[in-house]
C-alpha cells in the first residue's frame, strides 16, 4: 500500500493500512490508551481501483500536504464547483487520481481525463449551492 501511494502521490503517511471487503481501504495509528476501546477500526482512507488509488476527503487530508505529485490547485469557483458535485475543467497536462486542493485545503480526490475532473463527493458531503 505504502509503495502505491508513494509512485501515485509521492507521499504515504506513517499509518497502518488495512485492506476490508473487496477494495476498501482503512488506515490507523495503534494507540496504547484504554484497551477496552478498539482503537484499529481506523477511519475510511479510500479504495484500490483498477487504475490507482481513490482516496478518500480524509485521506487527501492524510496525504495532500507531502504529497509531490498528481495534485490540482483549484480557484474558488471550481473548487466551490466541484464540492456542490460538479465535474470541472482544469488546465492539467495529467491523467487519473488526482487530489484536489484549494488553497491550504484538500477536497478529496477526482479521476481526471482529457483535462476534465470527474467528481467523487458522496451526495450526502455535497454542498448546496443556491
Amino acid at each position: 500500500m505504502r509503495r502505491a501511494l508513494i509512485e501515485q502521490f509521492g507521499h504515504a503517511p506513517g499509518l497502518i493500512y488495512e485492506i476490508r471487503g473487496s477494495r476498501k481501504i482503512y488506515a490507523y495509528r495503534p494507540c496504547g490508551f484504554d484497551p477496552k476501546v478498539r482503537t484499529d477500526r481506523g477511519i475510511y482512507f479510500g479504495r484500490i481501483e483498477a487504475d490507482g488509488i481513490r482516496l478518500s476527503i480524509e485521506g487527501s487530508f492524510l496525504v495532500g500536504p507531502k504529497a509531490t505529485k498528481n495534485v490540482v490547485e483549484l480557484d474558488y469557483e471550481r473548487a466551490r464547483r466541484y464540492l456542490s458535485g460538479e465535474d470541472i475543467e482544469v488546465d492539467a497536462e495529467l491523467e487519473g487520481w488526482v487530489i484536489l486542493k484549494w488553497g491550504s485545503y484538500y477536497l478529496g480526490t477526482g479521476k481526471l481525463r482529457g483535462g476534465r475532473v470527474h467528481n467523487y463527493i458522496p451526495k450526502e458531503r455535497r454542498l448546496r449551492l443556491e
